[in-house]
């Protein structure tokens, strides 16, 4: 018998240690609810997890985007509503204004007055509506600009009587409108009217400029000018008139075309990587973009003009309305899709990551009765040199 060396008590030391280290891990798990605390518990698995839980931040984050994307467009759509319900009332007053039969100039002035005061009222509106401090209805959400092309702005241009105004837009079309309608409308009626029309063809296209098209007139008779701007920039067209035409917007015809800058509107992260963006578009609502900033109902022509232009103007905000219920609808349905993603990611990671609590209790309970038992035979295994005692006696 060997007295030096315990080789049944070094053997049973170090089983009761691999008990207690398997032990003290089982509770980790337990104690923490993760299988995988640190990347030696499971290196691939935590790897896969982290990029899991990333995504799932992300996610979660992207849904508060959208659903601030919701609070974007209902407030969008509240100020809308108010300036519908104000082009519906200068509409009235455009209608009550051409029933000259009944009304007499003092009527009208009056009429004019509280027209002037909406049109105030709808750009004030324009101004001033914001979510966040970013502005949603002045024209800076949308598309930054467009501009005329095919022209030079010194050059004067003249047709025959009796044609009509024509301009081709980029993705609109043709804007076609016959100006021997207004026979006998004044220049700054006329180019109301002009502007409408041009205004209601490009939001039709699809496209939302930051000022739109502008049309004045500078006289009447031969040799006035008409002014085209688009989006307020500064290179602005103009076309004289020929000599004997009679009404100076009724005897122009031209063609050119009309494109847009590229603008991003409003960015919307809605989703955890980079390009998951939704880029919205909000036009202006100023009286000037919808076509109503100088309407003049103290004529019989002026107060028909400005029924057109109103007709044009509630038809643009209702399209816009439309877009900003659709792009509600779609932020929704997106926060939807979030949410199950979201779901499935955080199941993924949950499988991954998580204890499964049932199987490690049994390690647990397994391991803390080969602790227990390796304690006591390591006291049993100290016990054998005690033996050798008895032979010295």
């Amino acid at each position: 018998m060997r007295i030096n060396q315990n080789s049944m008590a070094i053997n049973a030391y170090r089983n009761l240690s691999t008990s207690n280290m398997q032990m003290g891990k089982s509770l980790e798990k337990l104690s923490s609810g993760f299988r995988i605390n640190r990347a030696a518990d499971d290196a691939a698995g935590l790897v896969i997890s982290q990029n899991l839980r990333s995504q799932v931040s992300g996610l979660r984050q992207a849904t508060r985007n959208a659903q601030d994307g919701i609070s974007v467009v209902q407030t969008t759509e509240g100020a809308l509503n108010e300036v519908h319900t104000m082009l519906n009332r200068m509409r009235d007053l455009s209608v009550q204004a051409a029933n000259s039969g009944s009304n007499d100039s003092n009527a009208r002035s009056a009429a004019q007055a509280e027209l002037t005061a909406l049109t105030s009222e709808v750009d004030r509106i324009a101004d001033s509506t914001n979510f966040g401090g970013v502005s949603l209805l002045d024209g800076s959400y949308g598309v930054d600009s467009a501009k005329i092309t095919g022209f030079d702005a010194d050059d004067s241009y003249t047709v025959a009587a009796g044609d009509d105004f024509t301009i081709n837009i980029n993705g609109a079309g043709a804007v076609t409108v016959d100006m021997a309608a207004l026979a006998g409308a004044s220049g700054s009626e006329a180019a109301g009217a002009l502007q409408g029309a041009i205004n209601g063809a490009l939001s039709a296209g699809g496209s939302s400029f930051a000022g739109k098209v502008s049309v004045s007139s500078e006289g009447v008779g031969a040799g006035s000018a008409l002014t085209v701007e688009v989006s307020g920039l500064a290179d602005t067209e103009t076309f004289v008139l020929a000599e004997g035409t009679n009404n100076p917007l009724a005897a122009l015809g031209i063609s050119g075309a009309a494109t847009a800058a590229s603008g991003s509107g409003g960015q919307f992260q809605i989703g955890a990587n980079s390009t998951d963006t939704l880029n919205v578009s909000i036009g202006s609502v100023s009286a000037t973009t919808l076509g109503i900033g100088s309407l003049d109902v103290t004529t019989d022509a002026g107060a028909a003009a400005a029924i057109d232009a109103l007709d044009t103007a509630i038809g643009s905000v209702s399209t816009q309305r439309g877009d900003l219920g659709a792009l509600q609808n779609r932020f929704e349905s997106m926060i939807n899709n979030l949410q199950v993603t979201t779901e499935n990611l955080v199941a993924s990671e949950s499988r991954i990551r998580d204890t499964d609590m049932a199987s490690e209790m049994t390690n647990f309970t397994k391991t803390q009765i080969l602790s227990q038992a390796g304690t006591a035979m390591l006291a049993q295994a100290n016990q054998v040199p005690q033996s050798v005692l008895s032979l010295l006696r």
